[in-house]
C-alpha cells in the first residue's frame, strides 16, 4: 500500500447556464485550471464523475472523450456513475488508485450539462435516479420525494418548515464570497418560506438549481506532495455507502442509512469523531437533507438537525461552519460534478483561504435519495 493520499490541484469552473459551451469543453476548463494549480502536466488515470450525459447530451463514453480532448494521452480513463453522487465516487475510485499504488497521480474531474435540455425532460432524467419501475413511473418526480420525506420529518419531530429553511440562508451568506457559485447574493429566511412551492413543503428556494459545471482534483501520494507543498491537504479517511434504492423499501425514511455507515467508515479511518471536524461540505439539495445528513452523521441527534442551525453555530465563526462557498444551494447542483466541488472547495478552506482557520474537514455527497453517500474526510498536512 503506497502512504497517505494527498490533492495537489483544484479547479473549479464557473457554475450556471453554459449554453455557450459543450460538455468537453467544461470538463478541460476545470482540469487546465487544476494542472496549473498542482504545478505538474500529466496524469496516470482519469475518472470522470457524471451522472446522465448520455440523456442530457447525447454522449457517453466520457473517459476516453475527455482524456482525448484534454491531451491526456492513452491513459485509463472511465466514467463514475452515482446518481448525484457521481462525484464523491469518482473521487473515492481515484483515491483508491493512488492509496494501492498503482498510479503516482490520478485527476478526477466531475461534470454535468444539464441545460440543454427543457425544463420537464429535466426532471424526468433526474427520476432515473429513484426507483423507475416503482416511483419514476407513477409521477413521483425527485421534488417529490424530498418532500415526502420533509413531511414525515416534520410531523415525526415537531418541526416547524420555517425551521428546515434556514439551510439556503446559511449557504447563501457564503456566495458572495465564491467566485464559482451561480448565485452570489444572500437571501432571508422569509424569502426562502414565501417562495412558490415546488412539492409541498418544498419551496422553490429549499431547492439547488438546475445547472452546468465542472470541477476537478489532482491525487498523489504524501511524499510526491510535499515536492510541491510544505502543508499538503491529506485524505485521512473515505467512505462509501448504499441504501434501498426506492425510499418506499426504506425501513425509516426520515434516516439516511448510508450516510450513518459511510460517516462511520471516514470516520475510522482518519481516526476522528464528528467533534473533530472543523467545516463541512454537506449535500443541501434540498433543505431536508441537511438535517439528516448533520443527524445521520453524527453532528445532532436525531430531530434536532436545526439546532445548531438556528443558533448561528453553522455560519463562518460557529462551531461547525457549513457549505463555505455556497453549498448546492447557491454554488448550483451540476449533479455529476457536485462531489468533486465540494473536495476542491474543502481543500480551498483547508489551504487557508482567509476565511476560517481549519485543519480538518468533511464533504457528504449524497445520489438520488439517500440510495449513495459517500464521506470524505481531509486534513492539513503538519
Amino acid at each position: 500500500m503506497s502512504d497517505n493520499v494527498a490533492v495537489i490541484g483544484v479547479g473549479l469552473s464557473k457554475v450556471g447556464e453554459h449554453w455557450e459551451k459543450s460538455l468537453r469543453s467544461l470538463a478541460i476548463e476545470s482540469i487546465w485550471m487544476a494542472f496549473e494549480d498542482s504545478g505538474i502536466d500529466k496524469v496516470d488515470a482519469l475518472y470522470v464523475g457524471n451522472m446522465s450525459s448520455g440523456s442530457f447530451v447525447e454522449q457517453e463514453h466520457l473517459g476516453a472523450l475527455i482524456a482525448d480532448f484534454a491531451g491526456l494521452g492513452p491513459i485509463p480513463a472511465v466514467k463514475v456513475e452515482a446518481a448525484c453522487g457521481s462525484g464523491g465516487a469518482a473521487f473515492i475510485e481515484g483515491y483508491i488508485g493512488i492509496k494501492s499504488g498503482m498510479y503516482d497521480y490520478v485527476l478526477v474531474t466531475g461534470v454535468e450539462k444539464m441545460t440543454d435540455v427543457l425544463p420537464s425532460k429535466t426532471t424526468s432524467i433526474l427520476a432515473n435516479a429513484s426507483d423507475r419501475d416503482y416511483e419514476a413511473f407513477h409521477g413521483v418526480s425527485f421534488v417529490a420525494l424530498n418532500a415526502l420525506v420533509m413531511r414525515r420529518y416534520m410531523h415525526e419531530f415537531n418541526v416547524k418548515r420555517e425551521e428546515l429553511s434556514i439551510f439556503p440562508v446559511i449557504s447563501h451568506k457564503n456566495a458572495p464570497f465564491s467566485k464559482h457559485a451561480m448565485y452570489r447574493k444572500e437571501i432571508s429566511l422569509e424569502a426562502v418560506v414565501n417562495s412558490p412551492i415546488i412539492a409541498d413543503p418544498l419551496t422553490l428556494m429549499d431547492c439547488a438549481p438546475i445547472c452546468d459545471g465542472s470541477a476537478s482534483v489532482i491525487l498523489c501520494s504524501e511524499k510526491k506532495a510535499r515536492e510541491f507543498t510544505d502543508t499538503p491537504i491529506l485524505v485521512s479517511g473515505v467512505g462509501l455507502a448504499t441504501d434501498t434504492l426506492g425510499v418506499h423499501d426504506r425501513k425509516n425514511i426520515t434516516t439516511l442509512s448510508a450516510a450513518v455507515e459511510a460517516s462511520k467508515k471516514a470516520y475510522k479511518m482518519a481516526g476522528v469523531t464528528p467533534k473533530d471536524i472543523d467545516i463541512a461540505e454537506i449535500h443541501d439539495a434540498f433543505s431536508i437533507m441537511s438535517a439528516l445528513s448533520l443527524e445521520d452523521m453524527g453532528f445532532a441527534k436525531k430531530g434536532q438537525g436545526t439546532k445548531m442551525a438556528l443558533e448561528g453555530q453553522h455560519y463562518i465563526g460557529g462551531e461547525l461552519p457549513l457549505n463555505l462557498y455556497g453549498g448546492l444551494k447557491a454554488r448550483g447542483h451540476p449533479v455529476g460534478a457536485t462531489g468533486v466541488y465540494q473536495i476542491g472547495e474543502l481543500v480551498s478552506s483547508l489551504r487557508g483561504d482567509g476565511r476560517v482557520d481549519a485543519e480538518i474537514g468533511l464533504a457528504e455527497n449524497i445520489g438520488g435519495s439517500g440510495a449513495t453517500v459517500s464521506v470524505c474526510v481531509l486534513k492539513r498536512g503538519d
